[in-house]
C-alpha cells in the first residue's frame, strides 16, 4: 500500500463502494477513479476525500501519521490491545438495522411500507459515519424489479436515511407510493408536483405527478439512498458441448 491510489481502493472495499458508485458520488467518470488507483488521488481532490471516507488527509497522500481524526499510537505502533495501527475503537463494529418492507395491514389488509418483524441488516458503523447519517435515521430497503438497473440490480440491500427528505434535485430516494415501496430519482415541479425517474428509462419513462396527485396517491419521501449493495447479472446457462 504505497500510493494514496492504493490506500482509495482498500478504503472503498472497507465501506462496500464499488469504484462506479463512489465516482457517481463524486461527480466523475469510473475511469477517473481508475486512474486514481493507478497514479494517485489528484491534490485538488485530496481533501474531499480524506473527509468523505473520515481518513486524515496527511494518512492518505502518503501513509503516514494515523489514519484517523484523533488517533493515538503508542511506541509499539499500536492503539491497544487487539487493535491494529491506525484504527480507532468501532472500526470494525457492525451495526443492527430495521428491514423495511410492503406488509399487508391488519384488518383492513391495505399495503403499506413498514419494519418487517425480526429482521435486521448488519451494516458496518464506518459506513454511517462517512456517510453522515445518524443511526436511528438509518434503515434498510431491498430492491425490487429493474427500474434502478444497471445502477442497483434486483434484490440489492440499500441503506435509506431519513433524517434527509427534502428533495434535492436528481438524487435517489426510497418512497412510499399507495403503499408500494419504489426507489427513484426525484425532482420537485412547479406547484408541489414530483418528478420520478428511472436509471432504466428506456423501460420505464418519467413519471409525473401534479401535487394533488401526489395527495391523493399517497407518495411519500421515506429517505435519501446513502448505500447499496451490488450484486452481480445473473450469467446465462453454459452452452451444452
Amino acid at each position: 500500500m504505497n500510493t494514496s491510489g492504493d490506500r482509495l481502493r482498500i478504503l472503498l472495499r472497507e465501506c462496500h463502494l464499488s469504484a462506479t458508485d463512489f465516482a457517481a458520488n463524486r461527480k466523475v467518470t469510473p475511469q477517473h477513479v481508475n486512474n486514481w488507483f493507478k497514479r494517485g488521488i489528484p491534490m485538488a481532490r485530496m481533501e474531499e476525500v480524506a473527509e468523505l471516507l473520515s481518513v486524515n488527509v496527511r494518512w492518505l497522500r502518503s501513509g503516514e501519521g494515523p489514519k484517523h481524526p484523533g488517533d493515538t499510537r503508542d511506541k509499539h505502533g499500536t492503539d491497544g490491545p487487539g487493535r491494529r495501527r491506525g484504527e480507532r475503537p468501532g472500526d470494525r463494529e457492525e451495526l443492527e438495522l430495521p428491514l423495511y418492507t410492503e406488509l399487508q395491514t391488519q384488518p383492513s389488509g391495505r399495503a403499506c411500507v413498514a419494519e418487517a418483524p425480526h429482521q435486521k441488516i448488519r451494516l458496518a458503523r464506518r459506513i454511517l459515519d462517512a456517510m453522515d447519517v445518524e443511526l436511528h435515521n438509518a434503515i434498510c430497503v431491498a430492491m425490487v424489479g429493474s427500474s434502478m438497473a444497471d445502477k442497483i440490480q434486483d434484490g440489492s440491500l440499500m441503506g435509506v436515511d431519513r433524517g434527509r427528505v427534502q428533495i434535492i434535485d436528481g438524487e435517489m430516494y426510497a418512497l412510499e407510493h399507495a403503499g408500494m415501496l419504489r426507489v427513484k430519482y426525484l425532482y420537485r415541479l412547479p406547484g408541489g408536483g414530483l418528478r420520478l425517474r428511472s436509471h432504466n428509462a428506456a423501460e420505464y419513462p418519467d413519471e409525473i405527478f401534479s401535487a394533488e396527485q401526489v395527495q391523493e396517491q399517497r407518495i411519500h419521501v421515506l429517505g435519501w439512498i446513502f448505500w447499496w449493495s451490488t450484486l452481480n447479472h445473473r450469467r446465462h446457462p453454459a452452452a451444452l458441448p
